[in-house]
């Protein structure tokens, strides 16, 4: 089943931006620009992609798993809050 949440927008827009990024350290590469430039370009792609894969994650426990786990007692519930803290790590 599709699921469409509010933060989907914002998951989308960092691997877009992600994708110019990538263009660009292609080139430079291709330039062979100072190593310096290009590895904190890549750093930048790569928390971009983390970042935006964390936000996923979140918002499927958020909006698709709390849906599906519905009414539990509250030691369920702290351990999907755990869970999802636990996905920081990721």
């Amino acid at each position: 089943m599709a699921h469409a949440h509010s933060a989907h927008r914002d998951v989308v827009n960092r691997p877009k931006r992600g994708a110019g990024h990538l263009r660009t350290i292609i080139d430079m590469i291709e330039e062979q620009r100072d190593c310096l430039d290009v590895s904190q370009q890549l750093h930048a792609v790569e928390k971009a992609l983390t970042i935006a894969k964390r936000i996923y994650i979140q918002d499927h426990i958020d909006n698709c798993l709390e849906d599906a786990v519905g009414a539990v007692p509250r030691a369920a519930r702290d351990s999907l809050s755990e869970f999802r803290e636990i996905t920081k790590y990721l």
